[in-house]
This record gives C-alpha cells, structure tokens and sequence, in this order.
C-alpha cells in the first residue's frame, strides 16, 4: 500500500473494536470458570485466557486487507518487523494478568496500530466491566459504556490551584521511586486501578496523573497511550519526552508520567 494513500481509519477503528470484543469474549469464557495458570521465564503469570485472546486477535488483524505485521505480547518472537510504511500493530491480548486471577474486573484487551513510532490508533476494552475506550487520530477518543453508549472523551486539565492532584497508582506493582515524586508533585489524592485502565482513567478526565517509575512493555501502553493522546493528554518520559514505539526489538519502556493536561 502506498503511504500516501492513508488508511481508513474509520472503518478500521470500528473493525479492531470489534477484534477486541471477540477476543473478549473469549477471555470472559475463561474468567467465568476454573482456569490454569502457569509461569513465564520472567516469573509473571500466564493464563489461558492470554492465549485464548491472542489468537483471537491475531487471526483477525491478520485478516484485514492492510496486512500490517502483527507484535503480540504472547508471540514477540514471531514479529516480522515493521512494514514498508513503518508501521505494525501493538497487542497486549490481556493486560492485567494478576487482575484477572484475583477476579476484581480490571483487566483489558489492547490494539494499537503503530505508525512511524507514534500510537495512531488504539483500542482497550474491559470486559469485566464492560467498559472500552477507542481513538484514532482525527477522530479523538470516545468511551463505550455498558449500554453500548459512545461519547467523546477528554482529559480534565490541570489541577486548579489549592485542589489536590488526583494521582493514579498501581494496584499490583507498588513503586519505592513513587513516594520521592509524589512529594515534589504536592498535595495529591491516590486512585488506585489495575492494567492500562490507569491511562485511560487519565484520558476521560477521571485523574489528572499516572507516574509509572517502574518497568512496563511497548504492548503494555501503545493503546492506551493513543487514547490519552486522542482525548488531550500526553505520556511523556522523564525527560518530557513522548514515548517512542519506533525499535520494537526493544520491548522495555523507560519511566514514564502520564498527564491530563
């Protein structure tokens, strides 16, 4: 395809969203039994449910006319690298393993597609939840509630002055870093939230910050990261720097802050 001519995004937003239903779907079959649970070499656990929606995703995004190579978290070895037009999609097909095992409903489905280095699209769905969130550039991001209702979503800006920073923080990765920059942030109050739903809490204007000062993966941001992009926001490095998805080989991200303004 040439670069010029650019994609659908659209109808290609509205095609992923329906990808990460079914993958979904699938996973939720798995939740609402007993399920085995195994470990990867990096100690994290690894459940039926993340290979149920790999699958699920892959054959789908495989078989759109795009033929845009695939990075799933479950398969990186598999990745065949960035296409001609720099671009691949980014797949977490369960983001928030240990949520999951421990049931409380926060767990998702990532899509993103990655152009150039940038998120230009991307798709988290909960569907414990029932809840997703979606954006494309030139569109903005939208949140689909449980009643299947779509609205526009944007980030709440800064803080007014004497009103206290509502903080994001993790539920399953507590940080020794996090105390440090907490203090020079100032008065602040802690929204604790599992998986990618911490961006995405930021991006519909529910929290104003997301300080992420310990390890995360490309595929564990690159959806939600486009949200909060599409809804006003910005996830920036330390060194206020947006994150780069561009060398896929490296997997790791660096320390990052997400911001509401």
């Amino acid at each position: 395809m040439d670069y010029h001519m650019p994609l659908n995004t659209s109808d290609l937003l509205e095609q992923v969203y329906t990808i990460a239903k079914d993958a979904g779907d699938a996973m939720m079959a798995v939740y609402a039994r007993d399920f085995s649970i195994e470990e990867k070499e990096d100690k994290s656990p690894l459940t039926e449910a993340d290979k149920a929606a790999h699958d699920v995703i892959v054959k789908g995004l495989s078989a759109l006319p795009e033929g845009i190579p695939v990075l799933s978290e479950e398969d990186a070895e598999g990745f065949a690298g960035v296409d001609a037009q720099g671009r691949y999609w980014l797949v977490d097909p369960l983001d928030g393993t240990k949520e999951f095992i421990k049931r409380n409903g926060e767990f998702t489905v990532n899509i993103a597609l990655i152009e150039h280095g940038t998120p230009v699209l991307g798709v988290v769905i909960a569907p414990a939840l029932e809840v997703s969130y979606l954006a494309t550039e030139g569109l903005g991001a939208f949140k689909i509630d449980a009643q299947g209702e779509r609205e526009p979503i944007v980030v709440a800006g800064q803080p007014a002055e004497g009103t206290p920073w509502r903080v994001v923080g993790s539920r399953s990765h507590p940080s020794p870093d996090l105390a440090e920059w907490l203090d020079q942030l100032g008065e602040h109050d802690m929204v604790p939230m599992g998986s990618s739903l911490k961006l995405c809490l930021i991006a519909e204007g529910a929290a104003d910050a997301y300080p992420r000062l310990g390890p995360t993966c490309l595929w564990d941001t690159g959806a939600a990261q486009a949200v909060v992009e599409q809804a006003g926001g910005r996830v920036e490095t330390l060194e206020g720097e947006p994150l780069d998805y561009s060398s896929p080989e490296q997997h790791l991200n660096p320390y990052f802050v997400v911001w509401g303004h």
